[in-house]
This record gives C-alpha cells, structure tokens and sequence, in this order.
C-alpha cells in the first residue's frame, strides 16, 4: 500500500493506493507551515481508511518548498559558484544575468556572490579544455572557506561529455572544507550549455541546506504517525527520487505539483496521449501528455527570473483557479486569487469574496458549501463569466497543441468544476478522482534514469551508440530503485551536431520502471 501526497499552493491532497485501487482520499487546506499540513493529510488519509501504518509500504511526497523558497527568495544557503573553463568563459562571470535580490540571497556578505574561475573543462569531444590546476582549487578552497560558505556549486565546461574535471574538483574542494561542506556538480543536474547548467547547479547548492531541513520534518511525520516506510519525493519528470537523493538534488522536484497531475490524469483516464487542464485553487496548468509522461520543455526554463536547463515538463499556467477573484461585469476571473484562504473567503463557505468556486455552485456544476449564499447571483452573467473562463483555458490548451489533429482534454484538480465544456475540443473528460489527481499521480509514480550527452556515432554505427545510450539509461533506473524486468525505454531524442567534427550527436535517452518494492521490503527486513 502507497500514500500519495501532493502539497499545492491552496490544498494539501493524498491518497491511499492498494496496488491499483484507490482506499481513501483527503483534500484539506494547505497551512501556512507546510509540512504541518502533510502531517494532518497522513493522518486523515490513514484514519479514513482504518488502514494500519505498517501495512504502508511507501510514501510518495510532491513538494513546493523548494520552488516557493527560490522565488520568494528566501531560505537560501550562502553559495559559492567554482567554474573550470578558464581560459575561456572569463566574459560572462558566474550568476552575471541573476535578479539583484537573488543575487544578494546568496551573497555571503556586502562583497557579493562569491564567484571563483578557475582553469579546467573539456571539449565537445571529451579532450582537456586546459588542464585542472590542483594549486589554484586548493586556494579557491581558503577563499570560500574564509567567507564561512559552505555550499558550493562547479560547474565545467562541456562536463556532461565528460565528468572528470568536476568530479576531481569536488574531491579537492571536499577535502579542503571538510565533510559538512554541501558540494552540487553541474553533470549531475543539468543539460549542455554552461550558463543555464551553472544556474540549475548554484539554485540546487542554495536549497541543500533547506533540502536537509524538509526531508527531516517529512521523516519526523512519518514517525509521528507510526508509519516505517521509505519515504519518496516526486521530481520533474513524474518518477521518483529516495531522500538521499532528495537531499542532495531539490531541484529536481521543483516542477512536481504539474507532472504529478498530469501522470494522475493519466492514470485516472487510462489515456496516453492527451492534453491535460490542471485546475487548482490558484492556476490552471496545461500541459501535454506523450507515452503517459508529460512532454518536457525542450530548452531552458526560467525559475525565478534564473535561466536554468534541467529537466521539466512542458506547461503553461493560467492565473485561474478555484479561488480566483471573479468581476461579474466585465466579466473577468482570475488572475488573482484568495489562495488558501478559499474557505474562509469564499461566498458559498459564509465569507464575502466572489470566487470561481461561487460560480461553479451557482450554475450547478459543483455541490460545495451552502448553495444558498450565491441563489440570488445572475444566472446569465454567471454562464457569460464562465464561457469566458473555457475560453481562455480552451485558446491556451490550442496553444500547447504541436498538430491540428483532434486531442482529447482530461480536466483533474479541484477546481476543474470550472469546465463543463471547452469550444474546439469535442472530447473533454473527468474522471472519478479527479480532485485528487495530484497525490495519485505521487503514489504511481515509477522510477527513471536518463543519459543526457554527446556520443561520438562512427559511420555505420548508430545502432549501437543507441543501444548503448539505452542499457545506461536503464542501468540508471535499476540503480534508482526500478524493479529489474520492468524497465523501458520511453524517449529517445537525438540530434546531429552538424557545426561539430567525427558524427558528434547529442543523445538523450529516458527509461522508467516500477519502484521495486520487494527490495524496499527486504531493505527494512
């Protein structure tokens, strides 16, 4: 048995799975101290199904601590940015694009970030951009270490080609702070290109200390509600990552919330390919499903005003929620909303906001808090506000679409009450669960692994670059935790890099399996 939870802006939503039967659900409001919110969802979860704790097997946690800490700019871990590139790269300094807040965020005292080039890195091809100079790191070590940093970030040029320079620079600088130093290297977060690369690996630097702090409290609720379980975090692309990794890569569940919805929609609508409106209380996410996993965005992502390349999904957000602020004569929803404060503010739960959620009631799409409270609303100008409402979400879901061909639309989240229909979209669904499309999209997710690099191809012999692309990517997933035997391949993208000598092509290969949960068993044996 799995417990799904998915911590969102207004409601922290889980679930309770017997292998593919749903036991119990809970939606409660999200609090202001998160993680109180995931103690309360376990509890409830477990109390509505009489299901004992140790009959859990797992936990399955989606986060937004991580992403809401980068953009409000706050619980950020002074960092130190080391980039091997020198000669080259000297032109464009570390974080040199950054929002000013952020940088001063990271900024250990009044000099600012602290930003060190040092020589290193590699060719396209895996040969030695300049050799690494062991001196020069050792002396970059004193420098952090005298601003009292102790995250760090390096970064090298061409490292996903080839690790060697970031790992021996991560070794030195290990050696040099002492263990408690938090060390993120570039090869392991990000794609190739240096400068949104570099970003992904300072913001992940800059939340480790952070990433220490949740994964503890999310532990600590487990314990308090009796349950044994490993606990697991959802990442970007709808697979799984255990603590430790968790710990030392927060960045990656920064897209959570979205992919979550979108693999429970899928899940839900037994569809594989389908677009899927995500309404929640703040927003409405659109993204597109393919192969029953959200199409990734297929270059960079900002984050907080930081350009960044690391694994996420493909979505557009619409500032239309459950708790949007509604303006009758205009009319116009959203974007701006009560948030959490849904059932303190709304109309139908006694408060004195017209929300979204007042008009779904008023037109008899949804049962919600006391009907009465919104009887006397116009019927005619709650229907115009609300084609209004599938206008907007029908022209970004068209938006989204790469081909004319029909697509159906799978609409989950609590305020998916909004849709009754979308004008150009013939085939609009929800399913059973649909409030809680999120948290199951926690408990189903599987395990992935992904090769993300240059390959040198020979002529003749594509395939076996190929094949040899694929068995690392499941290799990867097997050691992540994917049950032997259940591992497929299910993206493969190459792209010839025409500009470069020798067949040099840039393969990314993504495989997933089900969480083996007989290891897991055995692991707690």
């Amino acid at each position: 048995m799995r417990i799904g939870i998915d911590v969102g802006g207004t409601n922290t939503d889980a679930v309770l799975l017997d292998g593919d039967r749903v036991l119990a659900t809970v939606k409660s409001p999200t609090t202001a101290e998160v993680t109180g919110g995931v103690v309360a969802a376990i509890g409830a979860v477990l109390g509505a199904s009489g299901v004992p704790p140790a009959a859990v097997t797992a936990v399955m946690i989606g986060t937004t601590h991580f992403v809401n800490a980068l953009v409000e700019g706050e619980r950020l871990a002074p960092t130190a940015a080391v980039r091997l590139g020198l000669p080259a790269t000297a032109a464009l300094p570390p974080m040199v694009d950054w929002p000013g807040r952020l940088r001063a965020a990271l900024s250990p005292d009044a000099d600012g970030p602290a930003v060190h080039l040092c020589h290193g890195g590699h060719e396209y091809d895996g040969r030695p951009l300049s050799d690494l100079d062991e001196d020069e790191l050792r002396a970059t070590a004193a420098a952090i270490a005298a601003r009292g940093v102790r995250s760090v970030a390096v970064s090298a040029v061409f490292s996903p080609v080839s690790a060697d320079a970031e790992r021996r620079a991560g070794e030195i600088l290990a050696a040099e702070l002492g263990p408690d130093v938090h060390l993120s290297l570039s090869h392991e977060i990000g794609r190739v290109g240096l400068l949104p690369r570099e970003n992904a690996t300072i913001v992940n630097a800059a939340l480790r200390d952070l990433a220490v702090r949740i994964v503890a409290a999310f532990g600590r609720a487990l314990d308090e509600a009796g349950i044994g379980a490993p606990l697991f975090l959802s990442q970007n692309d709808g697979t799984l990552m255990d603590v430790e990794r968790a710990r030392e890569q927060p960045i990656a569940t920064f897209a959570s919330g979205p992919t979550n919805s979108m693999r429970g929609a899928a899940y839900l609508s037994g569809l594989a390919d389908c677009a899927v409106v995500d309404v929640g209380g703040t927003t409405a996410d659109v993204g597109i499903l393919t192969g029953g996993f959200p199409r990734e965005a297929s270059g960079e992502a900002e984050m907080g005003g930081v350009r960044t390349n690391f694994r996420i999904p493909d979505v557009l957000s619409l500032g239309i929620g459950g708790g949007s602020l509604v303006d009758l004569d205009a009319p116009s929803v959203g974007p701006r909303s009560v948030g959490y404060r849904l059932t303190e503010r709304a109309l139908v739960f006694g408060g004195d906001t017209l929300t979204a959620t007042d008009l779904a009631v008023a037109a008899g799409r949804a049962e919600i808090g006391d009907p009465s409270r919104v009887a006397r609303l116009d019927r005619a100008r709650v229907e115009a506000a609300l084609a209004h409402t599938a206008g907007r979400i029908a022209e970004t879901v068209d938006r989204m679409r790469t081909s004319p061909e029909p697509i159906p639309v799978v609409a989950v989240g609590g305020g998916s009450v909004l849709i009754d229909a979308l004008p150009g979209f013939a085939d609009v669904r929800r399913p059973g669960h649909y409030a809680v499309a999120n948290a199951i999209g926690a408990a189903i997710a599987q395990v992935g692994g992904e090769v993300d690099r240059v390959f040198q191809v020979p002529p003749g012999r594509r395939d076996a670059v190929l094949d040899e692309a694929k068995a690392e990517a499941a290799a990867h997933a097997e050691r992540a935790g994917a049950r032997p035997g259940t591992v497929d391949v299910v993206d493969v993208e190459e792209v010839p890099l025409a500009y470069l000598p020798g067949g040099a092509t840039r393969i990314r290969v993504k495989a997933v399996g089900d969480l083996d949960l007989n290891r897991l068993e055995n692991d707690r044996a």
